[in-house]
Protein backbone atom coordinates (compact mmCIF):
# COMPACT_ATOMS: atom_id res chain seq x y z
CA UNK A 1 0.00 0.00 0.00
CA UNK A 2 2.65 2.16 0.89
CA UNK A 3 4.43 1.62 -2.55
CA UNK A 4 1.37 2.22 -4.01
CA UNK A 5 0.55 5.68 -2.20
CA UNK A 6 4.32 6.69 -3.61
CA UNK A 7 3.36 6.06 -6.91
CA UNK A 8 0.97 8.30 -7.01
CA UNK A 9 1.78 10.71 -4.78
CA UNK A 10 3.62 14.20 -5.99
CA UNK A 11 7.25 14.21 -5.82
CA UNK A 12 8.37 16.94 -3.52
CA UNK A 13 12.56 15.84 -4.18
CA UNK A 14 12.52 19.33 -6.73
CA UNK A 15 11.67 21.62 -3.72
CA UNK A 16 14.39 19.69 -1.64
CA UNK A 17 16.87 19.87 -3.83
CA UNK A 18 17.09 22.78 -6.01
CA UNK A 19 17.05 25.95 -3.99
CA UNK A 20 16.49 28.72 -6.72
CA UNK A 21 13.46 26.76 -8.14
CA UNK A 22 11.68 26.62 -4.39
CA UNK A 23 11.97 30.39 -4.15
CA UNK A 24 11.08 31.37 -8.02
CA UNK A 25 8.49 28.44 -6.73
CA UNK A 26 7.18 30.20 -3.61
CA UNK A 27 6.77 33.61 -5.42
CA UNK A 28 4.70 32.12 -8.22
CA UNK A 29 2.45 30.84 -5.95
CA UNK A 30 1.54 34.17 -4.07
CA UNK A 31 1.46 35.60 -7.18
CA UNK A 32 -1.10 33.29 -9.17
CA UNK A 33 -3.44 33.55 -6.23
CA UNK A 34 -3.47 37.92 -7.05
CA UNK A 35 -3.94 36.86 -10.61
CA UNK A 36 -6.43 34.02 -10.55
CA UNK A 37 -8.06 36.67 -8.62
CA UNK A 38 -7.93 39.59 -11.28
CA UNK A 39 -9.19 36.75 -13.59
CA UNK A 40 -12.91 36.90 -12.22
CA UNK A 41 -12.75 40.39 -11.70
CA UNK A 42 -11.96 41.63 -14.74
CA UNK A 43 -14.57 39.84 -16.74
CA UNK A 44 -16.73 40.47 -14.43
CA UNK A 45 -16.72 44.25 -14.08
CA UNK A 46 -16.55 44.24 -17.78
CA UNK A 47 -20.19 42.58 -18.14
CA UNK A 48 -21.48 44.75 -14.79
CA UNK A 49 -20.61 47.85 -16.78
CA UNK A 50 -21.94 46.80 -20.45
CA UNK A 51 -24.17 43.93 -19.60
CA UNK A 52 -23.16 42.29 -22.59
CA UNK A 53 -21.31 38.97 -22.86
CA UNK A 54 -19.62 39.60 -26.81
CA UNK A 55 -17.57 42.35 -24.71
CA UNK A 56 -16.56 39.90 -21.95
CA UNK A 57 -15.47 37.59 -25.03
CA UNK A 58 -13.91 40.48 -26.77
CA UNK A 59 -11.44 41.13 -23.43
CA UNK A 60 -9.85 37.72 -25.13
CA UNK A 61 -9.07 39.66 -28.73
CA UNK A 62 -7.41 42.56 -26.31
CA UNK A 63 -5.20 39.93 -24.35
CA UNK A 64 -4.03 37.49 -27.22
CA UNK A 65 -2.98 40.37 -29.29
CA UNK A 66 0.11 41.64 -26.88
CA UNK A 67 0.55 38.38 -25.54
CA UNK A 68 1.54 37.09 -28.96
CA UNK A 69 4.12 39.64 -29.71
CA UNK A 70 5.43 40.24 -25.83
CA UNK A 71 5.63 36.34 -25.95
CA UNK A 72 7.51 35.89 -29.22
CA UNK A 73 9.89 38.65 -29.52
CA UNK A 74 10.51 38.41 -25.25
CA UNK A 75 11.15 34.53 -26.22
CA UNK A 76 13.99 35.72 -29.14
CA UNK A 77 15.34 37.99 -26.49
CA UNK A 78 15.51 35.16 -24.06
CA UNK A 79 18.00 32.94 -26.28
CA UNK A 80 20.22 35.70 -26.37
CA UNK A 81 20.42 37.97 -23.31
CA UNK A 82 20.38 36.56 -19.41
CA UNK A 83 16.52 36.22 -18.77
CA UNK A 84 16.68 37.15 -14.62
CA UNK A 85 16.33 41.06 -15.76
CA UNK A 86 13.50 40.29 -18.30
CA UNK A 87 11.60 38.69 -15.34
CA UNK A 88 12.16 41.45 -13.35
CA UNK A 89 10.88 43.58 -16.20
CA UNK A 90 8.32 42.07 -16.57
CA UNK A 91 6.98 41.91 -12.79
CA UNK A 92 7.19 46.08 -13.27
CA UNK A 93 5.00 46.01 -15.83
CA UNK A 94 2.16 44.06 -14.23
CA UNK A 95 2.84 46.49 -11.12
CA UNK A 96 2.64 49.40 -13.42
CA UNK A 97 -0.42 48.25 -15.50
CA UNK A 98 -2.28 47.55 -12.83
CA UNK A 99 -1.81 50.69 -10.70
CA UNK A 100 -3.23 52.15 -13.67
CA UNK A 101 -6.43 49.90 -13.49
CA UNK A 102 -7.24 50.95 -9.90
CA UNK A 103 -7.01 54.63 -10.70
CA UNK A 104 -9.13 53.68 -13.27
CA UNK A 105 -11.74 51.97 -11.07
CA UNK A 106 -11.64 54.71 -8.84
CA UNK A 107 -11.69 57.59 -10.78
CA UNK A 108 -14.93 56.55 -13.06
CA UNK A 109 -18.09 54.82 -11.45
CA UNK A 110 -18.69 53.30 -14.73
CA UNK A 111 -15.11 53.43 -16.77
CA UNK A 112 -15.11 53.22 -20.08
CA UNK A 113 -15.13 49.11 -21.25
CA UNK A 114 -12.09 50.58 -23.89
CA UNK A 115 -10.02 51.66 -21.23
CA UNK A 116 -10.64 48.37 -19.07
CA UNK A 117 -10.32 46.00 -22.78
CA UNK A 118 -6.76 47.82 -23.15
CA UNK A 119 -5.51 47.94 -19.96
CA UNK A 120 -6.28 44.11 -19.48
CA UNK A 121 -4.21 43.68 -22.51
CA UNK A 122 -1.38 45.23 -21.39
CA UNK A 123 -1.50 43.05 -18.57
CA UNK A 124 -1.93 39.65 -20.66
CA UNK A 125 1.06 41.08 -22.38
CA UNK A 126 3.47 41.31 -19.29
CA UNK A 127 1.88 38.11 -17.75
CA UNK A 128 2.91 36.57 -20.97
CA UNK A 129 6.55 37.63 -20.93
CA UNK A 130 6.54 36.56 -17.29
CA UNK A 131 5.26 32.94 -18.28
CA UNK A 132 7.80 32.66 -20.72
CA UNK A 133 10.85 33.94 -18.77
CA UNK A 134 10.02 31.28 -16.11
CA UNK A 135 9.33 28.85 -18.50
CA UNK A 136 13.43 29.51 -19.89
CA UNK A 137 14.72 29.36 -16.59
CA UNK A 138 12.72 26.54 -15.22
CA UNK A 139 14.72 23.85 -17.24
CA UNK A 140 18.33 25.23 -15.83
CA UNK A 141 17.24 25.31 -11.89
CA UNK A 142 16.22 21.42 -12.03
CA UNK A 143 18.18 19.67 -13.95
CA UNK A 144 17.41 16.77 -16.40
CA UNK A 145 17.07 14.28 -13.24
CA UNK A 146 14.37 16.54 -11.54
CA UNK A 147 12.52 18.05 -14.60
CA UNK A 148 9.02 15.79 -15.02
CA UNK A 149 8.58 16.11 -10.82
CA UNK A 150 9.25 19.74 -10.71
CA UNK A 151 7.10 20.94 -13.70
CA UNK A 152 4.34 18.38 -11.77
CA UNK A 153 4.96 20.25 -8.95
CA UNK A 154 5.01 23.48 -10.53
CA UNK A 155 1.46 23.17 -11.95
CA UNK A 156 0.04 21.43 -9.12
CA UNK A 157 0.79 24.48 -6.71
CA UNK A 158 -0.69 26.74 -9.39
CA UNK A 159 -3.82 25.00 -9.65
CA UNK A 160 -4.14 24.95 -6.01
CA UNK A 161 -3.54 29.01 -6.25
CA UNK A 162 -6.43 28.74 -9.10
CA UNK A 163 -8.49 27.45 -6.30
CA UNK A 164 -7.81 29.89 -3.84
CA UNK A 165 -8.03 32.94 -5.96
CA UNK A 166 -11.24 32.77 -7.68
CA UNK A 167 -13.29 31.51 -4.59
CA UNK A 168 -11.07 34.47 -3.00
CA UNK A 169 -12.02 37.16 -5.81
CA UNK A 170 -15.18 36.48 -5.77
CA UNK A 171 -15.85 37.35 -1.86
CA UNK A 172 -12.97 40.31 -2.23
CA UNK A 173 -15.25 41.91 -5.58
CA UNK A 174 -18.39 41.79 -2.61
CA UNK A 175 -16.35 42.95 0.44
CA UNK A 176 -13.72 45.35 -1.96
CA UNK A 177 -14.66 45.91 -5.11
CA UNK A 178 -12.89 45.01 -7.81
CA UNK A 179 -10.54 47.92 -7.48
CA UNK A 180 -9.04 45.99 -4.22
CA UNK A 181 -8.94 42.72 -6.42
CA UNK A 182 -6.37 44.47 -8.54
CA UNK A 183 -4.42 45.93 -5.78
CA UNK A 184 -3.91 42.56 -4.36
CA UNK A 185 -3.26 41.48 -7.96
CA UNK A 186 -0.27 44.11 -7.55
CA UNK A 187 1.18 43.38 -4.36
CA UNK A 188 1.36 39.86 -5.44
CA UNK A 189 3.72 40.61 -8.53
CA UNK A 190 6.39 41.74 -5.29
CA UNK A 191 6.76 38.04 -4.76
CA UNK A 192 8.06 37.14 -8.07
CA UNK A 193 9.93 39.82 -8.32
CA UNK A 194 12.04 39.22 -4.98
CA UNK A 195 12.46 35.48 -6.04
CA UNK A 196 13.68 36.97 -9.92
CA UNK A 197 16.40 39.77 -7.55
CA UNK A 198 17.33 36.69 -5.79
CA UNK A 199 18.14 33.79 -8.73
CA UNK A 200 21.73 34.20 -9.99
CA UNK A 201 22.22 35.11 -13.12
CA UNK A 202 20.58 33.05 -16.26
CA UNK A 203 22.60 34.09 -19.26
CA UNK A 204 21.72 31.46 -22.69
CA UNK A 205 23.37 28.56 -23.72
CA UNK A 206 26.73 28.58 -24.55
CA UNK A 207 27.08 27.68 -28.33
CA UNK A 208 26.89 28.55 -31.84
CA UNK A 209 23.33 28.97 -32.39
CA UNK A 210 23.37 31.54 -29.15
CA UNK A 211 26.36 33.83 -30.25
CA UNK A 212 25.25 34.29 -33.73
CA UNK A 213 22.37 36.61 -32.51
CA UNK A 214 20.48 36.64 -35.73
CA UNK A 215 17.74 39.49 -35.89
CA UNK A 216 15.48 39.36 -33.51
CA UNK A 217 12.53 38.22 -37.40
CA UNK A 218 15.07 36.06 -38.09
CA UNK A 219 14.95 33.97 -34.39
CA UNK A 220 11.33 34.38 -34.44
CA UNK A 221 11.22 32.32 -37.41
CA UNK A 222 13.34 29.87 -36.51
CA UNK A 223 11.77 28.86 -33.63
CA UNK A 224 7.99 28.65 -35.27
CA UNK A 225 10.47 26.67 -38.02
CA UNK A 226 11.83 24.31 -35.42
CA UNK A 227 8.14 23.77 -33.61
CA UNK A 228 6.37 22.88 -37.25
CA UNK A 229 9.12 20.13 -38.16
CA UNK A 230 9.14 18.66 -34.29
CA UNK A 231 5.94 16.83 -35.10
CA UNK A 232 4.82 15.77 -31.68
CA UNK A 233 5.37 19.24 -30.46
CA UNK A 234 3.53 20.83 -32.84
CA UNK A 235 0.92 18.10 -32.01
CA UNK A 236 0.33 18.85 -28.66
CA UNK A 237 0.06 22.67 -29.19
CA UNK A 238 -2.41 22.16 -31.87
CA UNK A 239 -4.57 20.18 -29.58
CA UNK A 240 -4.24 22.29 -26.98
CA UNK A 241 -5.74 24.96 -28.78
CA UNK A 242 -8.30 23.08 -29.90
CA UNK A 243 -9.44 22.29 -26.48
CA UNK A 244 -8.88 26.04 -25.13
CA UNK A 245 -10.73 27.50 -28.47
CA UNK A 246 -13.78 25.52 -29.03
CA UNK A 247 -13.66 23.73 -25.22
CA UNK A 248 -13.03 26.92 -22.50
CA UNK A 249 -16.24 28.78 -21.32
CA UNK A 250 -14.61 31.06 -18.92
CA UNK A 251 -15.67 34.11 -20.63
CA UNK A 252 -19.63 32.65 -19.75
CA UNK A 253 -18.98 31.80 -16.31
CA UNK A 254 -20.08 35.47 -14.91
CA UNK A 255 -22.96 35.23 -17.95
CA UNK A 256 -23.99 31.55 -16.68
CA UNK A 257 -23.79 32.70 -12.83
CA UNK A 258 -25.78 35.78 -13.10
CA UNK A 259 -28.30 34.95 -15.48
CA UNK A 260 -28.48 31.03 -15.58
CA UNK A 261 -27.74 29.67 -11.92
CA UNK A 262 -28.18 33.42 -10.20
CA UNK A 263 -25.28 32.46 -7.88
CA UNK A 264 -23.56 36.09 -8.08
CA UNK A 265 -20.38 37.04 -8.44
CA UNK A 266 -20.03 33.86 -5.38
CA UNK A 267 -20.57 31.29 -8.09
CA UNK A 268 -18.63 33.20 -10.34
CA UNK A 269 -15.30 32.26 -8.38
CA UNK A 270 -16.91 28.89 -7.98
CA UNK A 271 -17.05 27.81 -11.66
CA UNK A 272 -13.16 29.16 -11.97
CA UNK A 273 -12.22 27.57 -8.98
CA UNK A 274 -14.09 24.01 -10.11
CA UNK A 275 -11.55 23.30 -12.91
CA UNK A 276 -8.32 24.29 -10.45
CA UNK A 277 -10.45 21.95 -8.37
CA UNK A 278 -9.99 19.36 -10.80
CA UNK A 279 -6.78 20.58 -12.03
CA UNK A 280 -5.13 20.11 -8.52
CA UNK A 281 -6.17 16.84 -7.90
CA UNK A 282 -4.97 15.72 -11.06
CA UNK A 283 -1.44 16.63 -10.32
CA UNK A 284 -1.01 16.00 -6.71
CA UNK A 285 -1.85 12.32 -7.41
CA UNK A 286 0.66 12.65 -11.37
CA UNK A 287 3.47 11.18 -10.02
CA UNK A 288 2.21 7.64 -12.36
CA UNK A 289 2.50 10.09 -14.87
CA UNK A 290 6.64 9.85 -14.62
CA UNK A 291 5.99 6.25 -15.52
CA UNK A 292 3.97 6.45 -18.28
CA UNK A 293 6.26 5.99 -21.97
CA UNK A 294 3.67 7.05 -24.37
CA UNK A 295 2.46 10.81 -22.96
CA UNK A 296 1.56 11.46 -26.42
CA UNK A 297 -1.68 9.07 -25.92
CA UNK A 298 -2.26 10.24 -22.40
CA UNK A 299 -2.61 13.88 -23.54
CA UNK A 300 -5.40 12.56 -26.48
CA UNK A 301 -7.76 10.69 -24.28
CA UNK A 302 -7.50 13.42 -21.60
CA UNK A 303 -8.06 15.82 -24.24
CA UNK A 304 -11.38 14.04 -24.97
CA UNK A 305 -12.50 13.80 -21.44
CA UNK A 306 -11.60 17.65 -21.30
CA UNK A 307 -14.43 18.01 -24.70
CA UNK A 308 -17.29 15.66 -23.38
CA UNK A 309 -17.42 17.04 -19.92
CA UNK A 310 -17.43 20.43 -21.06
CA UNK A 311 -20.30 19.09 -23.67
CA UNK A 312 -22.12 17.71 -20.14
CA UNK A 313 -21.70 21.15 -17.94
CA UNK A 314 -23.46 22.82 -21.52
CA UNK A 315 -26.43 20.21 -20.48
CA UNK A 316 -27.08 20.76 -16.98
CA UNK A 317 -29.48 24.16 -15.57
CA UNK A 318 -27.87 24.53 -12.54
CA UNK A 319 -24.58 25.52 -10.13
CA UNK A 320 -23.26 22.27 -8.68
CA UNK A 321 -23.95 20.14 -11.55
CA UNK A 322 -22.02 22.05 -13.59
CA UNK A 323 -19.10 22.84 -10.97
CA UNK A 324 -18.38 19.19 -10.51
CA UNK A 325 -17.87 18.56 -14.37
CA UNK A 326 -16.02 21.51 -14.57
CA UNK A 327 -13.95 19.48 -12.38
CA UNK A 328 -13.56 16.53 -13.88
CA UNK A 329 -12.50 18.55 -17.32
CA UNK A 330 -9.56 20.13 -14.99
CA UNK A 331 -8.94 16.94 -13.87
CA UNK A 332 -8.39 16.12 -17.68
CA UNK A 333 -6.70 19.16 -18.18
CA UNK A 334 -3.90 18.29 -15.27
CA UNK A 335 -2.66 15.58 -16.60
CA UNK A 336 -2.97 16.84 -20.36
CA UNK A 337 -0.91 19.83 -19.04
CA UNK A 338 1.86 17.66 -17.41
CA UNK A 339 1.85 15.87 -20.40
CA UNK A 340 2.17 18.28 -23.02
CA UNK A 341 4.72 20.23 -20.68
CA UNK A 342 7.16 17.19 -20.62
CA UNK A 343 6.69 16.95 -24.64
CA UNK A 344 7.78 20.60 -25.20
CA UNK A 345 10.96 20.32 -22.84
CA UNK A 346 12.28 17.18 -23.71
CA UNK A 347 12.13 17.89 -27.99
CA UNK A 348 13.35 21.17 -27.41
CA UNK A 349 17.72 21.79 -27.29
CA UNK A 350 18.63 24.21 -24.88
CA UNK A 351 19.75 27.03 -27.10
CA UNK A 352 16.07 27.17 -28.46
CA UNK A 353 14.17 27.16 -24.82
CA UNK A 354 13.60 30.66 -25.02
CA UNK A 355 11.57 31.08 -28.11
CA UNK A 356 10.08 27.69 -27.35
CA UNK A 357 9.00 28.62 -24.22
CA UNK A 358 7.43 31.84 -25.74
CA UNK A 359 5.14 29.85 -28.45
CA UNK A 360 4.18 27.49 -25.61
CA UNK A 361 2.98 30.46 -23.73
CA UNK A 362 1.44 31.65 -26.25
CA UNK A 363 -0.56 28.39 -27.10
CA UNK A 364 -1.54 27.81 -23.29
CA UNK A 365 -2.21 31.76 -22.69
CA UNK A 366 -3.35 32.36 -26.06
CA UNK A 367 -6.00 29.50 -26.32
CA UNK A 368 -8.84 30.33 -23.69
CA UNK A 369 -8.20 34.12 -24.66
CA UNK A 370 -9.80 32.31 -28.24
CA UNK A 371 -11.54 30.40 -26.84
CA UNK A 372 -13.51 33.83 -24.55
CA UNK A 373 -14.22 35.12 -27.93
CA UNK A 374 -15.47 32.15 -29.39
CA UNK A 375 -17.74 31.03 -26.96
CA UNK A 376 -18.84 34.90 -26.19
CA UNK A 377 -19.81 35.54 -29.80
CA UNK A 378 -21.33 31.90 -30.07
CA UNK A 379 -23.49 32.82 -27.03
CA UNK A 380 -24.28 36.16 -28.11
CA UNK A 381 -26.19 34.22 -31.29
CA UNK A 382 -27.38 31.63 -29.90
CA UNK A 383 -26.91 31.98 -25.67
CA UNK A 384 -24.64 30.72 -23.41
CA UNK A 385 -25.23 27.27 -22.04
CA UNK A 386 -26.11 26.67 -25.93
CA UNK A 387 -22.51 27.89 -26.67
CA UNK A 388 -20.83 25.72 -24.03
CA UNK A 389 -22.57 22.24 -25.67
CA UNK A 390 -21.71 23.39 -28.92
CA UNK A 391 -17.96 24.27 -27.77
CA UNK A 392 -17.47 20.77 -25.80
CA UNK A 393 -18.46 18.98 -29.33
CA UNK A 394 -16.12 20.66 -31.51
CA UNK A 395 -13.17 19.98 -29.28
CA UNK A 396 -13.82 16.56 -29.03
CA UNK A 397 -14.27 16.58 -33.50
CA UNK A 398 -10.59 18.88 -33.16
CA UNK A 399 -8.83 15.74 -31.56
CA UNK A 400 -9.96 13.56 -34.16
CA UNK A 401 -8.71 15.84 -37.00
CA UNK A 402 -5.21 16.23 -35.02
CA UNK A 403 -4.68 12.24 -34.63
CA UNK A 404 -5.53 12.09 -38.35
CA UNK A 405 -2.81 15.14 -39.31
CA UNK A 406 -0.42 14.20 -37.00
CA UNK A 407 -0.08 10.52 -36.32
CA UNK A 408 3.36 11.37 -34.62
CA UNK A 409 2.05 12.53 -31.09
CA UNK A 410 0.85 9.27 -30.45
CA UNK A 411 3.78 7.75 -31.15
CA UNK A 412 5.87 10.26 -28.74
CA UNK A 413 8.55 7.95 -26.69
CA UNK A 414 8.97 10.16 -23.05
CA UNK A 415 12.05 7.21 -21.93
CA UNK A 416 13.58 8.00 -25.09
CA UNK A 417 12.98 11.68 -25.14
CA UNK A 418 14.38 11.88 -21.64
CA UNK A 419 16.98 10.24 -22.78
CA UNK A 420 18.42 12.09 -25.50
CA UNK A 421 17.79 15.29 -23.24
CA UNK A 422 20.15 13.45 -20.15
CA UNK A 423 22.99 12.83 -22.98
CA UNK A 424 23.10 16.57 -24.36
CA UNK A 425 23.28 17.88 -21.02
CA UNK A 426 26.24 15.76 -20.21
CA UNK A 427 27.61 16.42 -23.71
Amino acid sequence: MLGLLRRFALDLTPVRRARHFRLLLIGEVISQLGTQAALVALPYQIYTVSHSAALVGLLGVFELVPMIAVSLVGGAFLDRHDRRPILILAQLGLIGFLGALVALTLLFHHPPVLAVLALGGLIAGCGSLDQVARNAITPALLGPELLRAGLALAYALQQAASIIGPGLGGLAIGAVGVSGVYIADAVSCVAVLLAACALPAQPPALGSAAEEHPPVRTAIADGLSFVRRTRALAASFLIDINAMTFGMPRALFAVLSLTVYHAGASGTGALYAAIAVGGTVSVLTSAWVGHIRRVGWMVIICVLVWGLTILGAGVVRSLWPAAVLLAAAGWADGISAVGRQTIAQTLTPEHMRGRMSAIYSVVVAGGPRLGDLESGLVAGAVGALNSVLVGGAACVLGVGAVMLVYPELAGYDADAAMTVVAESSTA
